[in-house]
């Protein structure tokens, strides 16, 4: 029994740390700095869309970006990478539509088969940025094709990055979270980023933590020439982290800066927990660099971190009605009660009720199971499959 009350009040102590100093990871009220006022001059920006079998989603996303009516030039080039389904043909329509109403400049790009040694994504974007970010170009979005922006997304972005200082402003989409398995698992996946990656430290200037959120990456020209392009994160499967942490360890290319946002929406939809499930196990284990060592040790540290509270809950509340003493209940709820306020904050910015806050170790749980399952999927030679490319073993993110 001494042991189990050790456990758990070292959780309850690491839920406190957590909740007071880890960068107020669990706070989601880290949003796009104000700017006094606008550029003296407008950027040129160039928005690059990898897009891969999205023909159904990109009437629902494009046109909102076409439409940003941007006060510098702006240009959003698309790129076909590859598509069986009909993208090029919708998204051709789409930029026909918003170039005859004079709103914007876009431009389809036909991708090149995938060159070995890139990730299917990056080099999308990497043809982008080649065919239509050329040298005058002095800021590129990188967007995903199933990003919803609202009106002023882009000059929003521009006026940050200038006003600060910044060579990368990214946002973190607000995911949908309609059916059952998106609002149970969804703001989970949001905090769990947050987590490992607390926005507060990412924006530190000259901290070591970075990270960038792929669905809305604005990056400075200048400071992306100076990491030498993507290049250096070819292979890179997190694409968005990777480039967060390119810019970031380059010297002199600046500092980056990343938030949350209700004006940045994902429309991809995740119906059934299946697809949740393979979206996170498509990456969970090159997050872990391929180590069963790491692997190992998340599964351990989840487990004492999310589970053990509740165990120690429970079982303390057997031991007090048998007339033991009350600090495993004590210890456990406490820890158990720390864990669920710090998920509030993003339970909110979803739009559910606290009351989903108990349930964390539950999500925690499923979680965890997918991160063990991404590892069993690469040692089997299935990892990172989407939409007809695999990720092969033991290729770093």
């Amino acid at each position: 029994m001494t042991i189990a009350v050790v456990a758990s009040a070292m959780a309850a102590a690491a839920w406190l740390y957590l909740l007071a100093g880890h960068g107020g990871f669990w706070r989601t009220d880290v949003r796009l700095p104000p700017a006094s006022a606008d550029p003296p001059a407008w950027p040129s920006v160039v928005a690059v869309v990898p897009a891969r079998d999205e023909a159904a989603i990109l009437p629902e996303t494009l046109p909102a970006l076409l439409a940003q009516r941007y006060q510098g030039r702006f240009t959003v080039a698309l790129v076909d990478d590859q598509s069986t389904d009909g993208t090029a043909d919708i998204a051709a329509r789409l930029g026909r539509a918003a170039v005859a109403d004079g709103a914007v400049r876009f431009e389809l790009i036909g991708g090149d088969p995938l060159v070995p040694g890139w990730a299917g994504k990056l080099w999308a974007m990497s043809e982008g940025l080649r065919a239509a970010a050329g040298p005058g170009a002095d800021y590129v979005l990188f967007t995903d094709a199933d990003i919803w922006h609202a009106p002023g997304t882009v000059a929003g972005l521009v006026r940050a990055a200038e006003g600060d200082g910044r060579a990368l402003v990214s946002q973190m989409a607000l995911l949908r979270a309609d059916s059952a398995w998106e609002r149970l698992l969804i703001p989970g996946f949001v905090y769990f980023f947050a987590q490992l990656y607390p926005f507060r430290w990412v924006n530190r200037r000259g901290g070591r933590t970075a990270a960038a959120a792929g669905g809305c990456m604005l990056v400075r020209r200048a400071a992306l020439d100076a990491a030498g392009g993507l290049e250096p994160v070819r292979g890179a499967r997190i694409d968005d982290v990777a480039l967060g942490g390119l810019i970031k360890r380059t010297p002199g290319a600046g500092d980056c800066w990343l938030g949350f946002s209700t004006a940045v929406v994902s429309r991809r939809r995740y119906d059934t927990l299946a697809e949740i499930w393979d979206m996170v196990a498509r990456s969970a284990y090159t997050q872990l660099r391929y180590s069963p060592a790491l692997l190992a040790a998340t599964v351990l540290g989840m487990t004492w971190l999310y589970l053990v509270p509740v165990a120690a809950t429970l079982a303390g509340l057997v031991v007090l009605a048998v007339g033991g003493p009350p600090w495993l209940a004590i210890s456990g709820a406490a820890a158990w009660a720390i864990m669920a306020v710090s998920y509030v904050p993003v339970l909110r910015l979803y739009g559910l009720s606290a009351t989903r806050a108990p349930g964390l170790p539950v999500i925690a749980l499923l979680y965890t199971a997918m991160t063990v399952s991404s590892a069993w999927r690469h040692r089997a030679g299935r990892g990172g499959e989407w939409k007809g490319r695999t990720i092969q073993p033991g290729r770093r993110a």
